[in-house]
């Protein structure tokens, strides 16, 4: 199966947003049973200065694999795709969530048919597009379905494609700790009630799904969403490929950890990163082109800067994308925008860059596009990792 060309990016929280946190005058606290801390963000900055990793409290040499599906195919292919994963010993597979794809849920329910063990969620939602009282009724569906293997995937979209459907990105860190802290208190049988960013009056599920808790990822890049995850997740899916990005990102995740309650256990880091693997390395790099483009149009200054991307050049993809013309935004991608923002090549060439990725985060999620043929790159990302992981 080929890849098709992604017209959007992943959706997790913008690096241009600095997202408003003056959270100290909201009144409304996240009624969340196990966490009575706020999101007292107002002191945060955005320091890009480097800073060690986050590891997590598990053991040091455990290491997740996951993938990202997305549903721009039918159901019944992605879950094809999942049960290779699952073959290749891939631990998670996530379906990610576009309004103009096919539907995550309808695709994940599939995929827990298609397998066995592989864990399932998506990757990722948001509580705009749905109200995070259905995202956890649908949530909780998966993991009945898959008998109890779902993870829970959220974080605050991309506030370009929610401008498309006239949706306004108001207090995404508040609305994303809102939904999760909510949806955990459905999971555990709560008749809920909140009158914060996220309202609900008297919600419950009429369903107990079987795992004792699912778990939740965040996804994030900027700041103040990556403290936030630390501090009240399970995990966080750091949209990132690069071990400059994300060696500042674990030292912002070294913040968030410094004040989770001992009681939330252990936190896990996944780079969410964009992978693209084929036996040749050219054609490995020209498929990263559409995603590259599409991060080069979303990135923020500090980003930019970090990586040493002409401002010029990356302003050329940014214009081609606002005017709709895609082949001409692909064609201003440059080679090293490509190394920046994209883990592509043979498969030694995208171990070396999986293995310099772990010294900053757990595990890998790999996700789009893979590379130019789907199974292909599903089997030859496995072998990838087994290789930067042959010494752990």
């Amino acid at each position: 199966m080929t890849a098709e060309t992604p017209t959007e990016t992943r959706a997790t929280d913008d690096t241009n947003d600095t997202n408003n946190v003056n959270d100290t005058n909201d009144t409304n606290n996240v009624n969340d049973t196990n966490d009575t801390n706020n999101v007292n963000d107002t002191n945060d900055t955005d320091d890009t200065t480097d800073a060690t990793d986050a590891t997590d409290a598990n053991d040091a040499n455990a290491v997740t694999w996951g993938i990202e599906l997305t549903p721009e195919h039918p159901p019944e292919e992605v879950a094809s795709l999942a049960s290779l994963a699952e073959d290749e010993g891939f631990d998670v597979a996530l379906a990610s969530s576009h309004y103009f794809n096919r539907d995550p849920f309808v695709t994940l329910s599939q995929m827990a048919e298609a397998t066995d063990d592989i864990r399932l969620g998506p990757g990722v939602v948001n509580p705009y597009e749905t109200h995070p009282v259905k995202l956890a009724a649908q949530t909780a569906t998966i993991d009945e379905i898959s008998d109890g293997r779902a993870v829970f995937g959220v974080g605050a979209g991309d506030r370009s494609t929610l401008a498309n459907l006239g949706i306004e990105r108001e207090k995404p860190l508040r609305r994303v700790l809102e939904t999760f802290t909510l949806a955990a208190d459905l999971w555990d049988g709560q008749t809920v009630t909140r009158e914060g960013v996220v309202t609900a009056r008297d919600a419950s599920l009429n369903l107990e799904p079987p795992s004792e808790k699912i778990p939740t990822y965040v996804g994030a890049q900027g700041p103040h969403m990556l403290r936030m995850s630390a501090k009240h997740a399970d995990g966080v899916l750091i949209n990132a490929a690069h071990p400059r990005d994300l060696e500042w990102a674990a030292g912002q995740l070294e913040q968030g950890l410094d004040e989770r309650p001992d009681e939330y256990g252990p936190f896990e880091s996944l780079a969410f990163a964009s992978v693209s693997v084929a036996g040749d390395e050219d054609a490995a790099r020209e498929a990263a082109r559409p995603p590259v483009a599409f991060i080069v149009g979303g990135a923020a200054e500090p980003v930019l800067e970090r990586h040493s991307i002409d401002r010029e050049a990356a302003g050329a993809v940014s214009d081609a994308l606002e005017r709709g013309e895609l082949t001409e935004a692909f064609g201003h991608v440059t080679p090293e925008m490509i190394d920046a923002f994209c883990i592509a090549g043979t498969t030694d060439t995208v171990a070396d860059r999986f293995e310099a990725a772990l010294e900053h985060v757990d595990g890998i999620v790999v996700g789009s596009p893979l590379g130019p043929d789907l199974e292909d790159a599903i089997e030859r990302a496995s072998e990838a990792l087994s290789i930067a992981t042959a010494d752990r």
